[in-house]
């Protein structure tokens, strides 16, 4: 009999100290870990060598209007070994179809055409097009990028809709 009581006795024993750890508490050591999806950028397309060329831009916030509005303003700025094809030329305005369709309830991916209002004379190189629409399309809500001319004086004029691949 005294075995099968010393085998209990040393199986609990063996129970309690098994592991080697005390429990504990529950302890909050902070938040669950969550997905979170940058920002866009807070760069601008600018021209280096006659090519496009990603650029820190001064701005606040990193939204397509704030970086737009430091694409134009850089254009009035010395570059030193960069340059730009948007000499001459004023940031208006954007506008933006952010309104994803529904269709059969089921709402189908936000997708959009962004249009940048400019003004300024001359002629819109396809090198300024690009610093435009790619410096737009770091947001990837936008599909388009569509560039509307607006001077005084004359009726608005599309310079087209692009994106950034075809016109690099």
């Amino acid at each position: 009999m005294k075995t099968p009581l010393s085998a209990l006795a040393i199986a609990a024993l063996l129970t309690l100290t098994a592991c080697g750890i005390s429990p504990t508490d529950v302890q909050d050591r902070g938040n669950a870990p969550t997905i979170r999806i940058p920002p866009p950028s807070k760069t601008i397309f600018l021209i280096r060598n006659g090519e496009l060329a990603l650029e820190p831009a001064d701005v606040d916030t990193d939204t397509v209007a704030s970086l737009l509005g430091a694409l134009f303003e850089a254009s009035t700025q010395p570059l030193g070994d960069r340059d730009t094809a948007l000499r001459g030329f004023t940031y208006l305005r954007i506008k933006n179809s952010i309104n994803p369709p529904q269709r059969d309830e089921i709402q189908l991916p936000r997708t959009s055409t962004l249009t940048v209002y400019i003004s300024g004379e001359g002629t819109l190189t396809k090198l300024g097009k690009a610093q435009i629409v790619c410096t737009a399309q770091q947001d990837a809500a936008f599909e388009l990028v569509k560039i509307v001319r607006e001077n005084e004086n004359s009726p608005s004029r599309t310079e087209g809709e692009f994106t950034c691949g075809e016109l690099k």
